[in-house]
């Protein structure tokens, strides 16, 4: 790191660098922008970053973030909860959210299984989904993973799983691009594959 900005500012430098997406310069422009910024500004900042790190915790119930022990879709009573939508990520679950055609409740997995990856299912939130399915009270689950090779792979073996189950497993229409995320999917594309999901 440069010797001629001062230990603090090298460090600020730094760690803007770590984050994704961030090259050098652009890690020292937003150092710079700090520097300049009014003290509040930069201190809400700091603030954000650190609620995001010490008060979201993962829902009890469906693994979504959330800064309560039941995060709120878990908790609307409007919802219906007989239906599960399982998902990768809590990015998919805002995907999914946004096309406003979705009223049942989520289990995010935490990821996909890849095996090379050192993901195997026991890394992943498999096992609380099928102890939330066999309570008996779902009759349908809707696979959303990803429509790529780890997710179809992950969905199938979910599907073996509940095979024994008698619930309803759909899986969300082709309308979303094989190789695709659910995360840059557009409302549209979404809602059409929510509408038209298929029994597996």
């Amino acid at each position: 790191m440069s010797s001629v900005y001062t230990e603090s500012l090298n460090r600020l430098i730094e760690e803007f660098g770590r984050l994704p997406g961030i090259g050098p310069k652009n890690a020292e422009r937003l150092a710079f922008y700090i520097l300049k910024a009014q003290p509040a500004e930069a201190m809400a900042l700091a603030k954000a970053i650190s609620d995001v790190k010490t008060k979201i915790r993962r829902c009890e119930i469906c693994y979504n973030y959330s800064e309560d022990k039941i995060c709120e879709i878990c908790s609307d009573h409007r919802r219906d909860s007989s239906i599960i939508c399982v998902v990768e990520q809590p990015k998919d679950v805002i995907a999914l959210e946004k096309t406003g055609a979705c009223k049942w409740v989520y289990h995010v997995l935490g990821g996909h299984i890849a095996p090379l990856e050192g993901v195997e299912p026991g890394n992943l939130t498999i096992e609380q989904l099928i102890e939330r399915v066999r309570k008996g009270e779902v009759k349908e689950i809707i696979m959303a993973t990803n429509p790529n090779m780890a997710g179809d792979g992950t969905s199938l073996y979910i599907n073996s799983l509940l095979k024994d189950t008698g619930v309803k497993i759909t899986r969300l229409a082709r309308g979303l691009p094989t190789g695709s995320t659910i995360e840059y999917a557009n409302g549209k594309m979404l809602t059409d594959a929510i509408i038209g999901r298929q029994q597996l």
